[in-house]
């Protein structure tokens, strides 16, 4: 059924594909994930991002 929903979905946006602004506006939100993901491994994360350990929360099985 999925497979059905799909194909539909596919024959619908060749029919009427996006502009060439809103394909640049995905490319540009991708490309900026990318370079945030490469100064990230680069650098690394800044201390207020460092997880400082376990949290001082115990959970308890229940009975």
């Amino acid at each position: 059924m999925t497979q059905l929903r799909w194909l539909l979905r596919a024959k619908r946006w060749a029919q009427n594909p996006p502009s060439k602004a809103r394909v640049k506006f995905v490319f540009a939100i991708i490309a900026v994930c990318v370079a945030l993901y490469g100064v990230e491994k680069l650098v690394g994360l800044p201390d207020w991002m460092q997880v400082n350990g376990a949290s001082k929360i115990k959970v308890r099985p229940a009975p």
